[in-house]
Formats: C-alpha cells, structure tokens, sequence
C-alpha cells in the first residue's frame, strides 16, 4: 500500500527534518514494507538521506526561468526528488489552475520520469448533483492525461471532505473507486478527512490502494497508526 502525507504549509524546515528523522526510524524498526511518502513544504525540502520517499507539492512545468513564486527542475534536482503532486484541489480551487495548467505539468514532469501522485476530485455540489454529473465532472480531471503512465498514482480526493472531519460513506469509497480504476489500471489513493481513527476501515475497502492524509498526518503518531494498520492490512491478505 502506499501511504502518503501532504503537510501543506505547515511546518518549518527544522521541524521538517526532525519529522523524516522520526518517522524513518520508525519505518526501520519496525520493519515496514509499504510505500511512505511525504509532501513537505518547499522551503523545507532537502535532501533527505531516508527509507521516506519525499515529494513536491507543486512545481511549474519549467525547469528553470522568470516565474516568479515558482520552483522547477533545477530547484528539485538540487535535492535528487523525482516524485511531484498534481492537481491537488487546493491548486484547482482556490489558487485557479485550470486544467490545461495541470496537463502541462503533468506531461513536463512524465517526460522526466517523475512519479506523479495526480489527484482528482468533486465539489459538495457537484456530488449532491447525482452520479452521471460527479462522474462526468471528474473525468474532465483526466484530460491530457495519461493513465497509462507507469510512475503514476491517482488519489481521489472529494474536495467537501478536505479538512472537513466529513466522510463518504465505505460504500461511497468502494463505489467510486471502483469507477475510477476503469479509468487507469494505477495505484488509487483516498483522500479527504483520512484519520487515525477510520484509516484502518478506508485500507480495506477494495480499489483503495493507500491514502493520501492531509492535517491528521500532522500529528506523526497518528501517521505512524495509519502505517502500521496498512501493514497490518498486508499480513492479512497473505
């Protein structure tokens, strides 16, 4: 399973490291075998000597130039990362990306071979419009884009859940989940108010194949319990 923190803009650089550092520890001590990977700010990234997997929040399809606010390429080699998150509903929603935007970074950071974790997604009212519309809403999140790229991770995020404490219900996951795997045959990521509390419920439901955590993986002990319930998850399928 891959298990995934978005830390958003939070932390400083110092706390950054000490929250790799531990977590790493963690990881070797008890003998993880999932995928971890984490999302730290970008003036906390790194190089990061870690069994962790870090990750960009964002980059600008370029890889250097007059962008101002902007990383590329070259500020992310420095730190010998190859894994990016695109499309996160925060950047469609309130900084304005459009989907042209996305696409063009998405194909920039494929031709690099990058891992990229793209997610997608649907507003409240989109999903109280019914299924035909959520689901045609959300497919438009996959123009020009190749799901058949082989370092892709999907992680379907409804945007009402971020940071909401709300919920789909299982049902609601398996049902969704099971729609977008008919898209891309790639690892599915939930995301939306994942938490220590129901993460262990979320694992299991089929299609999911890991989690992405946004403010609860804030709390490094609660993002230490979702890993050992995915690795636990794993024994069991055995």
């Amino acid at each position: 399973m891959i298990i995934s923190a978005n830390l958003k803009t939070n932390f400083t650089r110092k706390q950054t490291s000490e929250y790799i550092t531990e977590l790493d520890a963690f990881l070797s001590e008890n003998g993880i075998s999932q995928d971890v990977l984490v999302f730290p700010t970008a003036s906390a990234l790194d190089r990061f000597e870690a069994k962790v997997e870090v990750g960009v929040q964002n980059a600008y399809a370029t890889v250097n130039g007059a962008f101002t606010g902007e990383i590329g390429l070259e500020q992310i080699e420095e730190f010998g990362i190859k894994t990016i998150l695109i499309g996160h509903s925060e950047r469609r929603h309130i900084l304005g990306e459009t989907q042209e935007v996305i696409a063009e970074k998405f194909n920039f950071y494929k031709e690099l071979g990058f891992k990229i974790v793209y997610c997608v997604g649907e507003p409240k009212d989109i999903r109280e419009a019914g299924k035909d519309t959520m689901m045609e809403y959300i497919s438009k999140q996959y123009d020009g884009i190749d799901t058949t790229y082989e370092n892709l991770i999907i992680a379907y995020e409804p945007v009402w859940a971020i940071g909401t404490g709300l919920v789909p219900t299982l049902e609601d996951i398996k049902d969704i989940h099971s729609e977008l795997k008919t898209k891309s045959k790639a690892p599915l990521l939930y995301g939306g108010s994942v938490k220590a509390n129901n993460a262990k419920d979320i694992l299991g439901v089929e299609n999911v194949d890991g989690v992405l955590v946004g403010s609860a993986a804030l709390k490094i002990d609660d993002f230490k319990s979702m890993i050992t319930d995915a690795q636990n998850l794993n024994k069991e399928d055995r």
